[in-house]
């Protein structure tokens, strides 16, 4: 049984190896909510996953310990579990989707364990690894099905409490749910008034139906670029806590964690993987009963892909109305782009790309259509853009917003 106190008990055994993150005011993130975040994505390896994997670790017996271990992990379960198992000097096989982000999958080499690649999700992951440990009878380390691993995770929410005695809601990310239930359960036992809100991707959104159906539903489909709670099935355990101890879930979409991202690396200077970000996204998004109130988000891992960052970042751009591409029809005659031009820079748009097509077949001979690229303030600005554009008699053919 999951117990209080095995939650202090896992932060005594990581005292030395788990930084306390630090809790900072973003006060140029929300002006609804007294708005903090929980920096997990300044913990070792990048994540809180450490935190969970190592207290399992230290658990398991000499004979155990012996016969290996082996995890399933989209990437930052895998850091942690390999870390944890290289300080205490076991063996430890780590099986990974094949679209994980080569940046986990090396760092986790790094960090000594021995990856298995395999084709699909976290869930054909886990298979896999529970294959192996048939085969070999090594200890499987559930990444968030487990008692001693929730426990771990759970000392963040004690931690939580050290630092904001009057918080009034902490927000948390959730994939198969070991955060959130050790978290919650934490906060729940020490102050039942304080909310506890969970936050899933929209396209894995395993715990939120869940939630709603009152049983366990396993999707057909994880689909989001939120790797790290890209699950179909969440835990037994972790769904019967979730259940009794948080107050509600929500979902919330690719764009909007995208732009979420991005405000968090402009205006708090922090780093956020989609995983990391649902959370925050939730409260800038006003999909959560919080204004006025404290609030704590877990910003629950930093390791994304620098592949994928700068499309992130432009997304980002598109959702919160700073990037915006518009097609009109013009007559191909001397003047028009110049007149164009005019109208945008008299909003204050900045044009960054041009192109002029006239072999488009779906317009007439003597026409052409003119695709720009704009950087913008906000939406209200493209607004002002279009309006003004449309008065002058252009044709707005197409825009992407």
């Amino acid at each position: 049984m999951l117990t209080l106190d095995k939650i202090y008990h896992a932060r005594f055994v990581l005292k030395n190896v788990a930084r306390n993150t630090d809790l900072i005011k973003a006060t140029k993130l929300s002006d609804k909510c007294d708005l903090y975040l929980k920096t997990e994505n300044l913990q070792e390896t990048g994540s809180f996953k450490l935190r969970g994997a190592y207290y399992k670790i230290s658990q398991l017996s000499e004979e155990e310990k012996a016969h290996g271990i082996v995890a399933s992990s989209a990437g930052n379960h895998a850091q942690g579990v390999a870390m944890a198992a290289s300080q205490s000097g076991i063996k430890s096989t780590i099986c990974m989707p094949d679209g994980a982000p080569l940046s986990k999958v090396e760092a986790t080499k790094q960090l000594g364990a021995e990856v298995c690649l395999v084709n699909g999700v976290y869930d054909d992951a886990y298979a896999k690894a529970v294959q192996i440990c048939e085969e070999t009878g090594a200890t499987f380390i559930h990444p968030f099905d487990d008692e001693e691993v929730i426990a771990g995770q759970g000392t963040i929410g004690l931690e939580i409490l050290d630092q904001l005695e009057d918080v009034d809601a902490v927000v948390v990310p959730i994939g198969g749910g070991g955060l959130i239930s050790g978290v919650a359960y934490a906060i729940k036992q020490l102050n039942p008034k304080i909310k506890v809100y969970g936050v899933q991707a929209a396209g894995a959104a395993g715990m939120f139906e869940s939630h709603k159906a009152g049983k366990l539903i396993t999707l057909d489909s994880a689909a989001t670029f939120a790797d790290g709670i890209a699950v179909k099935h969440p835990g037994d355990l972790t769904f019967e806590l979730v259940e009794k101890y948080v107050d509600d879930i929500v979902t919330v979409t690719e764009d909007e964690i995208a732009a979420s991202i991005l405000a968090l690396i402009e205006k708090q200077k922090v780093i956020a993987e989609g995983a990391g970000a649902v959370a925050v996204t939730a409260v800038l998004f006003d999909k959560l009963p919080v204004t006025g109130k404290k609030v704590v988000c877990i910003v629950s891992g930093g390791n994304i892909d620098v592949n994928i960052l700068s499309r992130v970042i432009q997304r980002g751009l598109v959702t919160s109305g700073r990037s915006f591409n518009i097609t009109i029809a013009l007559t191909d005659k001397p003047g028009q782009l110049q007149e164009v031009s005019e109208i945008i820079a008299r909003c204050g748009g900045n044009v960054v790309a041009v192109h002029h097509d006239r072999a488009d077949v779906n317009m007439a001979i003597t026409s052409c259509f003119l695709k720009l690229a704009l950087e913008t303030r906000d939406r209200e600005q493209i607004e002002q853009i279009k309006k003004e554009l449309t008065e002058a008699g252009f044709d707005l053919v197409t825009e992407r917003v």
